[in-house]
């Protein structure tokens, strides 16, 4: 619990073992290279081709009209931001370190072996569709933290799905082919949370790193710190009010063999705010089997990546590290 980041009441200096070598750090390009912003409420033969086309080109895009509340979105971030300024007394039943645990409060995880941490703390929480007795494991701090989380992930998975629709769609799949168990795990909520640092140049508040799930709808505030990867470079991500940047997993990739990517993206750090982002992932179910779809593969076009449960990938994404070079070595064949 000591390790919490934002229990401390400042930093003045960065302790040695947040500060990355700098080959691990590039800076970003200085070019404007901006998302794509679709609105969900155009029709539907213009929405699936840019959600598609945005898709292939970035693997990155941002949605706006989706059909979130506005006020959803507001009570979510208001409370998520609560949260991390709660007295550390309140936070500490919830803290672990035990990479088991489904729900936990975390903070600074180590990258890969070099023994550097992240400027960063976490609140993970496992959510059920639809939410039920879930919500009973989370947190009971701030008070209408369950309400709100709850009024907030089921219409932001419902978002998730109807891309997941669209893109089948594009991709001549049956509308449906993501519904089930390839999307029957829980939906995983990570608020990440930066606190001011002191040497934003020297680290970083998440390593560049791909996905573990199939799609990610971050809602990122109004403080920018998001950078995708983009031909070589890193790019800015600008905040867009009331929108969701999408991304997609590497178990996406797999099952479109190749035809969507999962990209890379990592998180910065400022010294002047705090900046607070939700992260929704749409998982598998554990014991679910990922592979190419067999619409995606013919003479031609063979397929690129063996088929595996999801629990294998994740105990080899665990040992791998999420670089998307590590990752697709281990399932490419």
């Amino acid at each position: 619990m000591e390790n919490l980041l934002s229990s401390a009441p400042s930093h003045s200096t960065l302790p040695d073992h947040f500060v990355f070598p700098p080959d691990q750090r590039p800076p970003a390009s200085t070019r404007t290279v901006s998302l794509p912003v679709i609105d969900l409420s155009r029709g539907r033969d213009e929405v699936r081709r840019a959600v598609l086309d945005a898709g292939k080109e970035l693997g990155f895009f941002q949605v706006v009209n989706h059909g979130v509340s506005a006020e959803a979105i507001r009570d979510m971030e208001a409370v998520c931001e609560e949260f991390f300024r709660l007295p550390a007394a309140d936070k500490a039943p919830f803290y672990s370190e035990d990479t088991g645990k489904p729900n936990r409060l975390f903070s600074s995880t180590t990258y890969e072996i070099g023994g550097e941490k992240y400027w960063r703390d976490c609140l993970r929480l496992a959510c059920g569709s639809p939410v039920g007795d879930t919500k009973n494991d989370w947190p009971d701090k701030p008070q209408k933290l369950r309400e709100v989380v709850e009024k907030f992930v089921e219409p932001t998975r419902g978002v998730g799905m109807e891309l997941l629709r669209l893109l089948c769609e594009g991709m001549g799949l049956r509308p449906d082919y993501f519904e089930g168990d390839l999307t029957g795990g829980h939906v995983i909520i990570n608020v990440n949370h930066y606190p001011p640092c002191p040497a934003p140049g020297l680290t970083l508040g998440l390593p560049p790193h791909c996905d573990r799930n199939l799609i990610t709808l971050l809602l990122q505030g109004a403080v920018q710190g998001l950078q995708v990867s983009y031909k070589g470079d890193w790019i800015n991500v600008e905040p867009v009010p009331n929108a969701f940047v999408v991304n997609f997993g590497h178990l996406l990739e797999i099952a479109t063999n190749g035809v969507l990517k999962s990209i890379e993206h990592r998180a910065m750090t400022n010294a002047a705010v705090a900046r607070t982002s939700v992260a929704t992932f749409i998982m598998p179910g554990a014991d679910c089997l990922i592979g190419p779809a067999e619409e995606l593969v013919g003479e031609g076009n063979p397929p690129r990546y063996r088929s595996v449960t999801f629990d294998e990938f994740m105990r080899v994404y665990k040992i791998v590290g999420a670089r998307r070079e590590n990752v697709e070595k281990a399932f490419k064949l």
